[in-house]
């Protein structure tokens, strides 16, 4: 018998391992451990992060403190000299500043009772409202007078007069700190936003104001007591906010609480 040739052992080697017995057992590669060398990566960046800041901050603890500049830098000043004696400029008036009048008496720009009507028995004596007082007219008193003060309430001045048939008109102006009047603009938005959720509220617009309202609420019944009717208008004028009531055991008419609104606003 001859010996194959190198070209058949090659073949028979070839076949061998393409076509394993069916006995063998298959080899399985071990696993690849991924993820590890990134780990030691991100390690390794974060303990570099880690030593430069503390590097950095023992550097500039070792500096000297650098001086601030002088608050009262001559060069800030404004005009460069005082205008000559005479010619500075006239002081705002009323109508152009709005916040003098403000700055006052509050009071006097309540509107004045009229003639022949009775003080209200819920009007102070001598128109200052505490806010205490003021936040007792809330449905939850508690809640209002912590909502007062976070808002910045400064004052109330309250006035109220009764015709005395019935009717009994109560008007509060309700001053809050903040300059621009954002605090009152926000405070009479909130009181609108309560009224208007009233079931049958008529709405009627305040001539001269930006957003006021008036609203004439539904009458409540009462069995064995009169029919009570009530009106509620509410705006601001700068940081002031305006709430007057008028209650009575007759019908309301939308002038009425309107003209009583546009007076008051003309006050102020």
């Amino acid at each position: 018998m001859s010996e194959p040739t190198p070209d058949a052992k090659a073949e028979a080697t070839s076949e061998a391992a393409a076509d394993p017995a069916p006995d063998a057992e298959p080899v399985v590669a071990p696993p690849r451990r991924v993820g590890r060398t990134v780990a030691l990566i991100a390690v390794a960046a974060v303990l570099g992060i880690v030593a430069g800041t503390a590097v950095g901050y023992g550097i500039q603890a070792q500096r000297p403190p650098t001086a601030l500049p002088a608050l009262n830098q001559r060069d800030l000043a404004y005009p460069a000299k005082p205008l000559p004696k005479g010619k500075e400029p006239e002081p705002l008036s009323a109508a152009e500043d709005r916040g003098l009048k403000t700055e006052g008496d509050l009071r006097d720009l309540l509107l004045p009772k009229p003639k022949g009507a009775k003080s209200s028995p819920f009007a102070p004596r001598d128109n200052r409202l505490s806010i205490t007082a003021y936040a007792a007219t809330y449905d939850y008193p508690g809640a209002a007078f912590s909502s007062l003060l976070e808002d910045g309430i400064r004052r109330v001045v309250s006035t109220g007069w009764s015709n005395g048939e019935g009717r009994i008109t109560e008007i509060n102006l309700v001053q809050f700190r903040g300059g621009a009047g954002q605090p009152a603009a926000q405070r009479a938005e909130d009181q609108r936003g309560y009224l208007g959720d009233e079931d049958g509220a008529v709405v009627r617009l305040i001539e001269g104001s930006a957003d006021g309202r008036a609203y004439l609420l539904p009458v409540r019944r009462e069995a064995g007591r009169f029919d009570v009717y009530q009106a509620r208008a509410v705006f601001h004028r700068g940081d002031v906010m305006v709430d007057i009531i008028l209650s009575d055991v007759k019908k309301i008419s939308e002038k009425e609480i309107t003209s009583l609104a546009e007076r008051q606003l003309e006050r102020l």
